[in-house]
């Protein structure tokens, strides 16, 4: 029996050294980790930071920011990492923002359908069943964003972009669910992610699988990290199997 606890603390001492630089008790003081990031990433990233967090006695704090307080923090910090669209984060290598080789897929995110909560939910569990539903519905809502690009080209597939455009309502920063809880449209599409267990709105379902764009999302090492190895060791885990749980508890998926 001591044998094998001896080993289980041995494995789990194996894991915070590997994933977090991890040094035995007191003989470090914890460090602080500041990843920014994009609305359709921080539940994934909350996830994961919380997990490696109490893996590995360091503090992980996850913030969203736009605009000119986002471009003061990328420069000045204080910010580790940033998690977004590939697109996005490259286009940061290229202002210098983030370090050239460190941009990492590391999520899926899937788009679902959302109502007012306790409106009647539409069958969207086939391709026809979806395609009904839009047509039944009063309006629709989906962003401006990566998300709304990739539900209007569903929309395309299905050959009902014509037919919608009198009542598509295109959002304006913000969740979909925000707008969708208002009353603003009568169904919501967005990143699933974002839109399970949002106030005044009832999840449907993801779209069908034949119709289904997914959002990729990434993560880069900042240049104004202070914290770059320990920034780097988060990137490998949230790129570890040990993340792949984590990621579907928030119903993202990993890559790949």
């Amino acid at each position: 029996m001591g044998a094998r606890r001896t080993f289980a603390a041995a494995c789990i001492l194996a894991m915070l050294w590997e994933f977090a630089g991890a040094l035995p008790p007191g003989a470090a003081q914890a460090a602080e980790l500041v990843v920014v990031s994009g609305q359709g990433a921080t539940p994934g990233v909350k996830e994961l930071a919380a997990a490696f967090a109490r893996m590995s006695g360091h503090k992980v704090t996850v913030v969203q920011e736009a605009g000119a307080a986002l471009d003061r923090r990328l420069s000045n910090g204080p910010a580790d990492l940033i998690a977004g669209s590939p697109d996005q984060i490259d286009d940061l290598v290229k202002k210098g923002k983030v370090v050239s080789g460190t941009t990492t897929p590391f999520a899926l995110a899937g788009l679902g359908v959302s109502v007012r909560a306790g409106a009647p939910k539409p069958d969207i569990s086939t391709v026809e069943a979806y395609k009904a539903a839009l047509l039944a519905a009063k309006s629709i809502g989906y962003s401006r964003g990566c998300s709304g690009t990739n539900a209007a080209e569903g929309i395309e597939k299905l050959g009902l972009t014509e037919q919608l455009k009198g009542k598509t309502v295109l959002t304006n920063g913000g969740p979909v669910v925000e707008y969708l809880a208002k009353g603003d449209f009568e169904i919501g599409i967005q990143q699933t992610n974002i839109m399970v267990g949002a106030p005044g709105t009832d999840y449907v379902g993801p779209l069908p699988p034949e119709i289904m764009e997914y959002g990729h999302i990434g993560v880069g090492l900042l240049t104004a990290s202070k914290q770059p190895e320990l920034a780097r060791d988060f990137i490998k885990f949230m790129t570890s199997p040990e993340a792949a749980p984590l990621l579907r508890k928030s119903t993202m998926e990993p890559p790949g």
